[in-house]
């Protein structure tokens, strides 16, 4: 089964929270036992899995990746302005994968997946979210 889910980011660089919906893919395939794939569509976006109680994570997400790749200073920077972006979004990464246990995903406690927007705002980013059965 695969569905697509839409989201608008509000800021150029932020973490979404996006489980709730990823969960609701999960109960509407009806697997008990598998995995669930969430992919990013887009070359300045990714997936993430952090921690889910306290936002000052992923601020200190962003702030270190803003540290280790400045803005404005790679050769991508003359086509468009967003090179450190595109780094950003390689570094993370497009994809996570969750194992599904008795029908639910197999993320901890203080885990969640959050899509990371690198290249904001957007008022549609697409994220893919493929599940197959063990």
């Amino acid at each position: 089964m695969q569905k697509t889910i839409i989201i608008t980011t509000t800021s150029r660089e932020g973490l979404y929270d996006i489980t709730p919906q990823v969960a609701e893919c999960v109960k509407e395939s009806g697997i008990k036992s598998g995995f669930v794939n969430v992919y990013a569509q887009g070359a300045t976006s990714a997936i993430m899995i952090q921690e889910n109680w306290d936002d000052s994570v992923q601020e200190d997400v962003i702030d270190l990746l803003r540290k280790l790749i400045p803005q404005g200073i790679w050769k991508h920077d003359v086509q468009d302005g967003n090179a450190d972006s595109h780094l950003k979004a390689g570094i993370v990464g497009p994809s996570e994968t969750v194992p599904i246990v008795d029908g639910k995903m197999g993320l901890s406690t203080w885990q969640n997946i959050f899509f990371c927007e690198f290249d904001g705002p957007r008022s549609n980013r697409n994220i893919m979210v493929t599940l197959s059965e063990a």
